[in-house]
This record gives structure tokens, sequence and C-alpha cells, in this order.
């Protein structure tokens, strides 16, 4: 009788997992183009003495802030052709078009010939006390603010994440959150600093605590 062969007994060796690698990838950013305007002394001088003529002598400008509850003064409801009417202006939207010509490549948009246009630009002399609640540009692509004047404790331009209203039941972010990750982003403005923006997303002006004026010049820009 022929006996069974008995089947080899194979040893089992576990064959280590290996962890997948894990790639946390950073998409859709909210581009902030800030740069500071070389020599801008006399450049601020001068739109420092226009603001404040157009503050004494705006009259429509006056009553537009009265009507709005604007603290201080700005020539956004009044004044459509400050370049035109002012050199210092027109020499600040040189300085602006060719900085946003800069953001616009950094943007990637595929401009088809056309360039940025400052077709849009007002003043504003803002006290101790005044402020500018939350809001976006709208019918344009590009915005900025130009500092002409900026005492300590004016207080930051602040920045909204824009997807702040979609996140609906997310758990806030930590205080120690990497900058690019808040959902609040402040710049501390100081006079000849030019600041841009994508004209949709919100920011504000909190409560200007210093004890002078803080005087801007917003502006909004198109294809053109």
């Amino acid at each position: 009788m022929t006996g069974r062969i008995a089947a080899p007994r194979l040893a089992w060796h576990p064959i280590p997992m290996q962890k997948p690698p894990v790639h946390v990838e950073m998409l859709f950013p909210t581009l902030i183009y800030r740069t500071a305007i070389a020599g801008a002394g006399r450049l601020n001088h001068d739109l420092e003495q226009a603001a404040y003529a157009l503050a004494e002598s705006d009259r429509p400008g006056q009553r537009w802030c009265a009507k709005h509850g604007y603290a201080g003064y700005t020539s956004y409801g009044s004044l459509a052709d400050l370049p035109a009417r002012t050199p210092p202006f027109a020499r600040l939207k040189r300085h602006i078009e060719r900085h946003a010509a800069r953001f616009a490549r950094e943007l990637h948009w595929d401009l088809r010939g056309g360039k940025p246009v400052c077709d849009t630009m007002w003043v504003n002399v803002l006290p101790e006390g005044g402020s500018h609640s939350s809001h976006i540009h709208t019918n344009a692509v590009l915005s900025g603010t130009y500092y002409v004047k900026s005492p300590l404790g004016a207080g930051p331009i602040v920045f909204e994440d824009p997807r702040h209203a979609l996140m609906m039941a997310a758990p806030p972010r930590k205080s120690s959150a990497p900058r690019p990750l808040r959902t609040y982003v402040s710049e501390v403005p100081a006079a000849g600093t030019l600041i841009l923006w994508e004209s949709w997303l919100r920011h504000e002006v909190p409560l200007n605590r210093a004890a002078g004026e803080r005087i801007s010049v917003s502006f909004n820009l198109v294809i053109g």
C-alpha cells in the first residue's frame, strides 16, 4: 500500500505594508500684490495737498459723505476724473497701470492683446474713528489702494477668505494657522505702498485709531 505524500509545509512570511504617500496640494490661491513706489516722497506730498484741496472744495462730495454717514471725506460719489483734474493723480495712474500689468502676468491671465486700464480712482481722507465696512468692487477686474499718509495706529486693510460663506459647518481656524490658511488676513499700510487684488475679494478697513488722518487713493481697473 502506497502511503500519502505529505504536502510540503510552506513558511509564511508577512510582507511589510508600505504606507502610501500623502500629498496635500494647495489649489485656487488668492493673490495679493504689494509693492512700494520708489521715490514716493514727492508724489505723496503732492497727493496729500491735492486731497486736502478736494476735501475743502468738493461740495457734492461733502454732501455725499454727509448723506451716507462717511466719516471724513471721499471723492467716490462726486468726482470721476481725478487723473485729468490733477497731475499727481495722473502720475499715480501710470504707476498703477504698470504694476497692474505685472500682476496680470502673475495671475496668468490671457488678455488677448488687452491690458489693465485704471478707469476709476477716488481719494479717501479718513479721520480718527472712521472706517470702511466690508465690501467688494463690482464692474472691475482688479482693484487696489495706494497709501499717501498712514500714521501709526491707522489700522490695516483686512481681506476675507472668499470661500468663507461656503464653509458651512467647518470648524474655525486656529489662531496659529499659517497665513495662507487664515480666514482673515491683514495688510498693514505704509505711505508709498501700493496693494492690488482681484475685485471680487471682500475687504474692509477697521476703525482708524490713529490721532492723525489716513489718506489713501482707491481705484479699479478693467481690461482695455
